[in-house]
């Protein structure tokens, strides 16, 4: 894991203008972007933000057991504050398990939900006391039975349809029928087959989306059962939206519908597992960048070109296929708009981040004006990388 780095910030200068009162910048974030001046792309985090989300969020999935997706923000001191409030972890690297436990999580409290494992990575975990394993494919199986004999195992099953805005399907996962053959070899190698998982993709706005997976997933537990495996555990996987533009159900309401559909499939004996990643920290979070050209290739040209100090390579990795539209905010609060395509800095044809649907943005931005990026808590620290270009990894600092 990347050494977490929180460079000096120095000077006070007036960037915006009075902070309106539905901005997703929380009132601290403004006042400490108001008083500083910023010489790198920095991520400003407020953990009172998470709090209150995840309290939400486990308001609305009652007994379910949250295990935040720690490769979505994976700073101490998310995982810090998600341990206070009671979340468990799902881990996808030995790397993510051997953090959480420095920070006192329990090892019965992290699942390895990657599919993916090494073998020496799985002997690791057992050793330390993770006991539950995720896997897809039959080499997994044999491995997991070798280097963690009698581990709790999940299997996880392809979700084909998604509504998400961002589906995850192909990677991961295996179908109906590998699944049940799994399951059966599972068994027959000494493993705790206890249960399927699925996810049905990143951003599922609305909790009718959920209904394809679910009904997939009910399938495969009744085909399960009637092949004489006594399931016990279901892992709906994340999914749990955050805002970028779009409406979104209220978090705990959100949450309590999709339990409600969850346990009218179900019912109320099966242990329900969640892994909320971006659902919990990317709303907590806001980049401060800077707008450093705003030019035309051509003086016909409809559309300017802003490029900042952050692109794909530092931080903005999400906006590939344009599928993660982040939001905007500039001093120059209402002023009359312009559509942009809107790039990174780096030498890279591919460091675009909006072209297909240009970006509406102030026409008086200028080079030197500072842009904020909402809701960057997940996805962007922990994908920017070490220097391309020489242009330095994306800073952070956590109020709360």
């Amino acid at each position: 894991m990347r050494m977490r780095h929180v460079s000096a910030l120095t000077g006070s200068v007036a960037l915006f203008d009075a902070h309106p009162q539905d901005s997703a910048v929380s009132a601290r974030q403004d006042a400490f972007i108001r008083s500083r001046d910023f010489d790198r792309p920095t991520m400003i985090f407020d953990l009172d933000m998470l709090r209150g989300k995840y309290r939400a969020l486990a308001g609305g999935l009652g007994d379910a057991s949250i295990h935040y997706a720690v490769k979505a923000n994976p700073a101490p001191e998310v995982i810090g504050a998600l341990l206070a409030e009671g979340a468990h972890f799902d881990a996808a690297s030995r790397g993510e398990i051997d953090l959480c436990l420095s920070l006192g999580v329990a090892p019965e409290h992290i699942a390895f939900g990657n599919t993916i494992k090494r073998a020496a990575d799985i002997a690791h975990a057992h050793s330390v006391g993770v006991r539950q394993f995720a896997a897809d494919a039959e080499e997994e199986i044999y491995k997991i039975a070798e280097n963690a004999p009698g581990a709790r195992v999940i299997l996880r099953m392809l979700v084909t349809a998604s509504e998400a805005d961002w589906p995850l399907t192909r990677k991961f996962g295996c179908s109906h029928r590998e699944a049940l053959r799994l399951m059966d070899l599972g068994r027959a190698v000494g493993l705790d087959v206890a249960g399927i998982s699925f996810h049905a993709g990143s951003q599922m706005r609305e909790p009718a989306m959920w209904a394809g997976a679910l009904d997939g997933a009910l399938a495969l537990w009744e085909e399960a059962r009637d092949a004489g495996h006594a399931l016990r555990v279901l892992n709906i996987g994340g999914g749990f939206p955050a805002f970028y533009g779009d409406p979104l159900p209220e978090t705990r309401a959100y949450a309590a519908e999709v339990m409600r559909m969850v346990r009218a499939r179900f019912g109320t004996e099966v242990s329900v597992m969640a892994e909320p990643g971006r659902g919990l920290v990317a709303e907590a979070g806001v980049i401060v960048a800077e707008v450093l050209l705003v030019s035309r290739k051509d003086d016909d040209d409809l559309h300017r070109w802003v490029f900042l100090d952050i692109g794909k390579f530092s931080g903005l990795a999400e906006t590939m296929d344009e599928a993660i539209r982040y939001q905007f905010e500039t001093r120059h609060g209402d002023a009359e708009t312009g559509p942009c395509i809107l790039a990174g800095p780096s030498c890279d044809s591919a460091d675009v981040l909006y072209e297909k649907r240009p970006v509406q943005l102030p026409l008086a931005l200028r080079s030197g004006d500072r842009i904020r990026v909402l809701c960057t808590g997940a996805y962007t620290t922990s994908y920017s990388s070490v220097g391309f270009n020489g242009f330095p990894p994306l800073d952070s600092v956590f109020l709360g």
